[in-house]
């Protein structure tokens, strides 16, 4: 790793997303077992191995540590240490043996994100950001896109597993964003490398009204360290302890993205203004 960071756990936290990713690299277009959660929310068996094997890691390290993760644990959000994992972003890609995908591993002390890793074991593209330390793709700091207006810039999204009413506003958003001139939209179904994109300065917003902390617990401190800005889509920090809607973006764009976007959400989620 040529990114000059430093960080207790930084170690740790890299062997075990190695772990994870080797499973995924073991795993990826081979037969494996799927069950169903629910309508297209589906859970393979590299998800659960992927998340073991990080699992053991830290658990080895650390035995007092809470974990949050997206298949099988569910310590409290408000522990002291706390590790946030999802062992395998983008599952359905990863099912139909499309090479986008994630690992993503985030650290938090007395709530506060230290540290974020988020690696696509296909490409071997690794998202490593420490608190304070700036935001790294593969050796590389990594600095938002400087636009300043909608009109010059590419968007991104997520839609969450409901086929009702969500999907039909992040449609709707979807039109009025178009309506911004944008220069297009991107939907590559992983929410970790959707952030650390954003960071990039690939995408000037990233929008999507249902996400889990483990979604966004790596990506939004590096899209924090490359000078973005990640909070829900009323303008509050986003939660470690439930879903929540999220609008990331350049840091400058992050009011007229929220203009765009939050009118719709109001509706769906029966918030009355005022």
């Amino acid at each position: 790793m040529n990114q000059p960071l430093s960080h207790p756990m930084l170690s740790i936290a890299m062997d075990a997303v190695a772990k994870g990713t080797q499973v995924l690299r073991d795993r990826y277009q081979k037969t494996v077992r799927v069950e169903t959660k629910g309508l297209a929310n589906f859970v393979t068996e590299a998800d659960l191995d992927s998340e073991k094997a990080i699992v053991e890691i830290i658990r080895e390290a650390y035995p007092d540590h809470a974990i949050i993760s997206e298949e099988s644990h569910s310590d409290r959000a408000d522990a002291a240490d706390l590790w946030i994992i999802d062992p395998l972003d983008g599952t359905s890609n990863f099912m139909h043996g499309i090479p986008h995908f994630a690992v993503s591993l985030g650290y938090y002390h007395d709530g506060k994100p230290e540290l974020g890793i988020v690696c696509n074991p296909v490409s071997n593209d690794l998202y490593v950001s420490v608190f304070e330390q700036g935001a790294w793709h593969n050796g590389v700091r990594q600095q938002v896109d400087p636009s300043e207006n909608l009109s010059e810039v590419m968007i991104a999204c997520g839609f969450y597993y409901d086929r009702g009413q969500m999907m039909q506003s992040t449609l709707e958003t979807l039109g009025d964003f178009f309506r911004c001139n944008i220069h297009g939209m991107r939907r590559f179904g992983a929410a970790a490398l959707d952030l650390c994109n954003v960071g990039c300065g690939h995408y000037g917003v990233f929008f999507e009204y249902k996400l889990h902390p483990w979604d966004y617990a790596a990506g939004q401190l590096f899209l924090s360290e490359a000078g973005g800005r990640a909070t829900d889509c009323n303008g509050n920090s986003l939660p470690l302890h439930c879903a929540s809607s999220i609008c990331a973006t350049n840091t400058k764009l992050h009011d007229q993205a929220m203009q765009v976007i939050t009118p719709n959400w109001r509706k769906l989620s029966g918030y009355v203004s005022g």
